[in-house]
């Protein structure tokens, strides 16, 4: 049923009184006691002779809420750039002077991740001149130790050995197939010695972890995969994207031409 069918109820019923013009013209206030509880009725029965109204409500208000929700992360992003761009702790692949960057937050243990991997390798080997950054956010720690223990792993095979030897040591441990609590000490000891890891050099990176956790937490990310997509200078709320979720590569690319201010491709 229409609005404008609602209306004519409304006006059969006698809820609407003086004509059109009067109705139009004064306030809700207007309306007796009486009128208003009838107005009440009305809406009851419509609501419960259409639900489909009601979830089509809820999807329009979960859409806004879920709008706002990234305008307010675009915010944060912004006010902290440096953060999620200068950290040398943090492991990264790509140019160091490219135009876009790609940070992920993400948890080895973390299913979703998991599925994102093949997509952002799409993603890296379609955009040479993107550097992508990868904040390890070990969210499932407390519930599987392996969690931590990779992502500390992952980090000290940065600081020692470089972004190839990152990268190789992250895709293996996704390689395994093993997430939500399945990772083992042998998957990580394994992956870390194809890289030629040495343990007892390792650095220390407790610092690093307590400060993508800050980070994080000052973005309004709770879960993982998170991804936030900007320009590497000049970041506005019109050219960063932020994706809390899964994601398709179509999707990160559009955001990467976004940033790049190329939204013809």
């Amino acid at each position: 049923m229409k609005l404008n069918n609602t209306l004519k109820m409304m006006l059969a019923a006698g809820l609407v009184v003086s004509g059109l013009a009067s109705a139009v013209s004064q306030p809700v206030s207007a309306f007796t006691p009486e009128q208003e509880t009838r107005i009440g009725e009305i809406a009851k029965e419509y609501m419960l002779s259409h639900p489909e109204v009601l979830v089509e409500v809820s999807q329009k208000l979960q859409a806004q809420q879920q709008e706002k929700q990234k305008q307010a992360m675009s915010a944060a992003v912004i006010d902290n750039q440096a953060g999620l761009l200068n950290d040398k702790g943090t492991p990264s692949y790509g140019p160091a002077d490219a135009k876009v960057t790609v940070i992920e937050f993400f948890d080895y243990q973390c299913i979703y991740c998991a599925r994102l991997v093949p997509e952002l390798e799409k993603v890296i080997k379609a955009n040479p001149k993107v550097r992508f950054v990868f904040k390890e956010f070990p969210i499932f720690g407390e519930r599987w130790p392996a969690s931590l223990s990779a992502a500390k792993t992952g980090l000290q095979v940065w600081e020692q050995k470089g972004a190839d030897a990152y990268i190789n040591y992250h895709n293996a441990i996704y390689a395994t197939g093993h997430n939500e609590g399945k990772l083992t000490a042998d998957d990580i000891s394994t992956a870390a010695k194809a890289v030629k890891f040495d343990a007892k050099t390792a650095p220390d990176v407790q610092g690093t972890l307590q400060g993508i956790n800050a980070l994080a937490q000052q973005l309004g990310f709770s879960g993982t995969p998170a991804l936030v997509v900007l320009p590497s200078t000049g970041a506005s709320a019109d050219n960063v994207t932020v994706i809390p979720g899964f994601t398709s590569a179509e999707a990160l690319q559009m955001a990467i031409n976004n940033a790049a201010g190329d939204t013809k491709k």
